[in-house]
């Protein structure tokens, strides 16, 4: 349904990244709670998210549409996401038409809000187009309640996603180097779900965003591992992350015990990063180091390599 509830391009944008960060797909509450806000103003988010065309929705499950959600690193880069997105997005476009028609925001909300048939009311529709289109930097305020069209800015949005795209591509170079041939011809049919989460958590690092690599890089450990399982013929009935799925490569033993270490650390820096509070250190949340953000990729990656080169029977490697 059009623009049924308010929300704000920090909101959108928010609800994108976290979709992302819980891999394949997510359902509101996990949202919610990963934003620490209420499910209303998450599924209002994350539906303005699937009007613009970077999120589809299959009943309360929401998952990334399009490739310009790898592309929300920075906060330049999500003004330049949402700037593409929007010039596909009929409202706004009429919106931005009808403001340039009448210089006069609530009117050109009030006649959006006809033209497209939108269900929130006018101030609503006027207070969410405004906060996508001066986010995203399509409109430039000018005070008391005055704003204008930003020229030439389209091009520089385009420049920057292709040196995102740039910056990606190494990083997915570097990867595919840190794995091994034996390893990224193993996760070929599974790129999508390893390799690529993997290059986005090392360009999270390299950036300074140490929970983010970590979410990225244990979606993919985790990812691996269900494939890996599917292989050997472990069920993981009723294990969820990725310590309680190695769980079930002990008994009857399908992996040494030394791989499943490894495994579980993993598996507990993933824990420190996203599941919030700890009650054994004082109800505080794990602050991710830097450092530990970069380590993390790389241990995956080695813990990736090491397990697939157990199952080909190569000399044990850690």
């Amino acid at each position: 349904m059009a623009l049924a509830s308010p929300t704000t391009a920090e909101q959108v944008m928010a609800a994108i990244e976290a979709v992302v960060a819980h891999g394949a797909s997510a359902e509101v509450e996990g949202i919610a709670a990963f934003l620490d806000t209420t499910a209303n103003r998450a599924a209002a988010a994350l539906d303005m998210a699937v009007e613009l065309g970077l999120l589809t929705k299959h009943t309360n499950t929401y998952r990334a549409a399009s490739p310009l959600c790898r592309y929300i690193l920075s906060a330049e880069q999500k003004a330049a996401v949402l700037r593409i997105a929007l010039e596909a997005y009929v409202p706004f476009n009429k919106f931005r038409e009808r403001l340039v028609s009448t210089a006069d925001v609530s009117v050109a909300a009030r006649q959006t809000k006809t033209l497209c048939g939108l269900t929130a009311d006018r101030d609503e529709v006027r207070d969410t187009l405004l906060s996508l289109g001066t986010y995203s930097h399509a409109l430039v305020t000018e005070g008391a309640g005055h704003y204008q069209l930003e020229v030439g800015a389209l091009a520089n949005h385009l420049h920057v996603l292709s040196a995102a795209s740039t910056e990606l591509m190494a990083a997915e170079g570097r990867i595919r180097t840190q794995l091994g041939a034996a390893a990224e011809q193993a996760l070929a049919n599974i790129r999508d779900s390893v390799i690529v989460p993997l290059a986005d958590a090392l360009v999270r690092a390299n950036n300074r965003d140490g929970p983010g690599a970590v979410q990225q890089a244990g979606n993919a450990v985790e990812a691996h591992i269900d494939a890996l399982a599917a292989r050997l013929g472990v069920v993981l009935t009723g294990a969820t992350g990725i310590m309680s799925k190695l769980q079930k490569f002990e008994n009857p033993r399908r992996l040494p015990a030394k791989l499943i270490h490894i495994g579980t650390y993993l598996g507990s820096v993933r824990n420190a990063a996203d599941h919030g509070t700890d009650p054994q250190i004082n109800n505080a949340r794990w602050r991710i180091r830097d450092a530990t953000g970069l380590e993390y990729v790389y241990v995956a990656c080695s813990f990736i390599a090491a397990t697939v080169a157990f199952e080909r029977g190569d000399p044990a490697e850690i």
